[in-house]
């Protein structure tokens, strides 16, 4: 059993479709003197398109919706790239910043004032 049947080119299939010729050519072969149109091929029937108009589309539908839970699930699956380095970060920064503090102290200048030479 094939699921679907392999599409060849060829002649139309009544069941699956229509042909409409090669790939970029949706025109048959023939010269313009023998048609006598100005497409250079035979007009194509039995093919049935449907559009929708710019305004009448609602483009931001859902946007809201997907933006929260998408960017909960992304995050969720980074969390772990990017959080430990930043708490590691933020611990390393206020430990310097103190350290620093007590250094540039009078208390910490008299401790360390006989290393300075």
């Amino acid at each position: 059993m094939r699921p679907t049947q392999m599409l060849r080119s060829g002649a139309a299939d009544p069941k699956n479709g229509h042909y409409l010729g090669n790939w970029g050519h949706f025109e048959t072969l023939r010269t313009k003197r023998e048609t006598n149109s100005t497409s250079g091929g035979e007009k194509q029937r039995g093919i049935v398109t449907y559009g929708l108009s710019a305004n009448r589309q609602n483009p931001w539908a859902g946007s809201v919706h997907a933006a929260i839970f998408n960017t909960f699930r992304r995050t969720k699956g980074q969390i772990f790239f990017w959080l430990p380095p930043m708490v590691g970060g933020y611990y390393i920064m206020s430990w310097a910043v103190e350290r620093s503090e007590y250094l540039n102290s009078k208390a910490g200048r008299a401790e360390y004032a006989d290393e300075e030479e």
